[in-house]
This record gives structure tokens, C-alpha cells and sequence, in this order.
């Protein structure tokens, strides 16, 4: 009897437990959470005068602007060749560089720039859905048309890249000739992979890897700003690091300068050979006089141009092999390219998926057409790989070829290339006009 008692005890109880709990339930998913939302989330009051504000998009800066910063920098460029060539003036060229690093680096952001606008005219050259601003194309163009007729006036003073490292300069330090050749060819190669890049609408290198607009900006990675303050550290020792042994518009500069007719002269008048201003560049950029004596004979000339017209074509076909081998590794800097060797190597049972591979299914492109595309690119770098390899080639070998070359010469003359125009050198000759 007992034990009948306890078992009908134990079963009210379960009972009595099921039915609490039944109830509590009811009342969560009913009830509770009715007053929870009406405590948290009171019924809005649409009598209370509130407007849906209107969606805007800031707008583009005004095209009036864009032609103001050209003519600024046409009234720069002629000031700073006048000053140049006829006034002669260290102190006029400062003045310049001065304004250029206020105005073109800090209140336009160094986004108004020479160097980066060749970019753009290589995207439009290749890609023909884009269009290029003309005030861009007026800024790729213009110092070039300067540079043609009056050297690189643009290098001394207007452009905030060169105009920062210039002012810095403290103690210069002279570097040997063939360091500053070897080092000399990486603005070719870094030309050539910016050209490569821009024509195949994969990134513009040379903006993402500028040293100095973050800091123009103040808002440089910290990676960027570290490379940004070594180079300004540089710059006090070695004259203009940048502009020499990375510019990429510095090489059409050089190339132009070097036909220039109105260029920088060391002396105003005739040079009277007292060597003054002999180490007087920190570039390096003075040609020494050459003596009679030092000229190779004709038949030594004849032979060594005979083995340079066989070693140079001979390096850029090297040069555009070498290079095409690495032409998929060139490539994978493109998103598409890349996106499709991703997709190509995921495996859904082993892996999960990248955000770049959600975002594309979410898409709804079909992979073939990614994969078409990204195969055409791939075919582009090759192409491009092969061009760049050979121009690079050709740099090397006619490099190698101005070491052995000796022109004769009776006084000290810049180099038309090299030369920068920043008349460091004209308070060294003791000549007067």
C-alpha cells in the first residue's frame, strides 16, 4: 500500500511539474515577449514632424578647378625657366619649390601629378571605355612640351616630389658612376611595369607606391609612411633618391631633355676651365672635358660598335624570353586573374569559401566567363611580358654602351638627361654675363 502511495505521489508531481512547465512556455512565446517589445521597441509616433532626409551624392570637383591647376602649372613651369635661364637664380628656383611642395603636395593632396598621369594616358591608349580627364592629359603633356625646349625646369622645382627632396638636401654625398648606372635602370623597369600594369586595367602602381602622397595627405600606412621618411632621410644626403633611381616620368623627361635646345648652362659665356664647379652637382649630372687624347682610334670604335649591334639585339631577345616565362606571375597581380586561380584550386569539401569567392557566386557571373576573361589577361601579360623584356634589354645594352663611349669635349657641360635644372651649380662660376 505503500509503495502504491509513493508511485501515485511521484506521478502528481511529474504531472503537476509537466503542467508548470507547459504554462511558463505558453507564456514566453506568448505573452512576455509582447511586453518585452513594447518596452524595448515603443509604437513610433508619425505625427512627430520627422522627414526622411534626401539621399546625396557629394559632387565632383568642378571642371573650372581641374583647369585652374593647369594653369597654374604653366604659370609655374615659365616662371622657374625664367628664372633658370635668364635670372640664373638658386635662390628663384628655392621660391618655386617652396610653393610647388604647398600648393601641389599639401592643399591639392599631390593629387594633381605629372608623374601619376601616365597612367591614365596608358589606360586610355589600351582601354578604349575610358576616358581620361583632358586636365590629366594637359598635366602628362605639358612638362613634357617644357622639358623639350628647356630641359627639365619641371624636375627643379615644380614637381612636389622632386621640390621636397631638393629643399632636404644638407650634405651631399657623390656616388660612384656605375652605382648610379646600375641604379639608374630601375625607373626603366619600374616605367615598363607601370605601363604593363595600366594597359592590362590592373592597378596603377605608381599611385599606390608613391612615397610621398600619403605624407602630403597625412594619411599614409604606416608601411607607406616608413618608406615616405626613409626616403626624405635620404634625400639629405643623396641628392633627389626618388627622382634618380625610381621616377618613371623621369625617364620621358630624360629622353626629351636630352634634345632640348634652350637648356642650363654652367657658364653664362665662355667657360674659362678653372674647374670650380667640377663636384659642384649632387647629382653627378656635369660632363668633364674629354681630351684628344683619351678619344679611341677609328678602327677600335668601328669594332666595338660592331660587337654592341650584336650583343644588344641579342639582350632583348634574353630579355623579352626571361620575362615572358614569368608573365602568370606578372598576372596574378590582376584581381580577375587572380579570383580565377582561387576559384580553381577551391575545394568546398576542404575549405571555406574567401569573401571574394561569396561575393562573386552572390554575383551570379558564370565561372566560364570568369575564366575567359581572366585567359585573355593572362594572354595580354604574355604579350606585355615579352615587350617590356625586350625594351629592358635594350636599355641594358645601350647602357653598357655609354661606359665605353668617349666624346670629345672642351668644357664642363651638364648632362642634358641627367641634369635637373636646379642651378645648384651656376653660384660656382665665376663668370658674370
Amino acid at each position: 500500500m505503500s509503495e502504491i502511495l509513493k508511485y501515485l505521489t511521484q506521478t502528481w508531481n511529474l504531472k503537476k511539474l509537466v503542467t508548470l512547465l507547459s504554462l511558463f512556455v505558453l507564456m514566453m512565446t506568448s505573452g512576455f515577449p509582447l511586453l518585452a517589445q513594447q518596452q524595448r521597441f515603443p509604437k513610433p509616433e508619425f505625427e512627430s514632424g520627422y522627414t526622411q532626409p534626401v539621399t546625396s551624392m557629394p559632387e565632383a570637383r568642378a571642371d573650372f578647378f581641374a583647369w585652374f591647376d593647369v594653369l597654374i602649372l604653366i604659370l609655374a613651369l615659365s616662371l622657374i625657366t625664367w628664372l633658370i635661364l635668364k635670372k640664373r637664380s638658386r635662390r628663384g628656383v628655392l621660391a618655386v619649390s617652396v610653393f610647388s611642395i604647398l600648393y601641389f603636395g599639401f592643399f591639392r593632396e599631390g593629387c594633381i601629378c605629372s608623374v601619376g598621369s601616365l597612367q591614365n594616358v596608358t589606360l586610355a591608349l589600351f582601354q578604349p571605355e575610358y576616358s581620361i580627364p583632358l586636365s590629366a592629359m594637359a598635366f602628362f603633356i605639358i612638362p613634357l612640351v617644357y622639358t623639350l625646349f628647356f630641359g627639365r625646369t619641371f624636375c627643379a622645382g615644380v614637381c612636389p616630389l622632386g621640390a621636397i627632396q631638393d629643399v632636404l638636401l644638407l650634405h651631399p654625398v657623390t656616388m660612384k658612376t656605375w652605382l648610379q648606372k646600375v641604379l639608374g635602370l630601375i625607373p626603366y623597369i619600374y616605367l615598363g611595369l607601370s605601363v604593363l600594369y595600366a594597359a592590362t586595367a590592373t592597378d596603377f602602381i605608381i599611385c599606390r607606391y608613391d612615397p610621398f602622397v600619403g605624407i602630403y595627405r597625412f594619411d599614409a600606412t604606416f608601411f607607406m609612411f616608413s618608406i615616405g621618411a626613409i626616403f626624405l632621410l635620404l634625400s639629405a644626403f643623396v641628392a633627389r633618391p626618388y627622382c634618380r633611381f625610381f621616377c618613371p616620368y623621369g625617364v620621358l623627361l630624360n629622353w626629351m631633355s636630352r634634345f632640348s635646345k634652350h637648356h642650363l648652362t654652367i657658364t653664362p659665356n665662355k667657360c674659362i676651365q678653372c674647374r670650380l664647379c667640377e663636384d659642384s652637382c649632387p647629382l653627378g649630372a656635369i660632363n668633364k672635358p674629354v681630351p684628344v687624347k683619351v678619344m679611341e682610334d677609328r678602327p677600335s670604335a668601328t669594332k666595338r660598335f660592331i660587337k654592341l649591334s650584336l650583343i644588344i639585339p641579342a639582350l632583348m631577345i634574353l630579355g623579352g624570353w626571361t620575362l615572358s616565362n614569368f608573365h602568370e606571375n606578372l598576372a596574378k597581380v590582376n584581381t580577375k586573374v587572380s579570383l580565377a586561380n582561387e576559384l580553381m584550386l577551391f575545394k568546398p569539401d576542404a575549405m571555406l569559401p574567401s569573401v571574394e569567392i561569396e561575393a562573386f557566386k552572390t554575383a551570379g557571373t558564370p565561372v566560364e566567363e570568369l575564366y575567359s576573361e581572366a585567359a585573355v589577361i593572362v594572354e595580354q601579360f604574355y604579350i606585355g611580358a615579352w615587350i617590356l623584356g625586350g625594351f629592358l634589354g635594350l636599355v641594358f645594352g645601350l647602357t653598357l654602351s655609354s661606359l665605353s663611349v668617349f666624346k670629345y669635349r672642351e668644357d664642363y657641360t651638364p648632362d642634358k638627361g641627367e641634369c635637373v635644372s636646379c642651378a645648384r651649380c651656376l653660384k660656382y662660376c665665376p663668370v658674370e654675363k
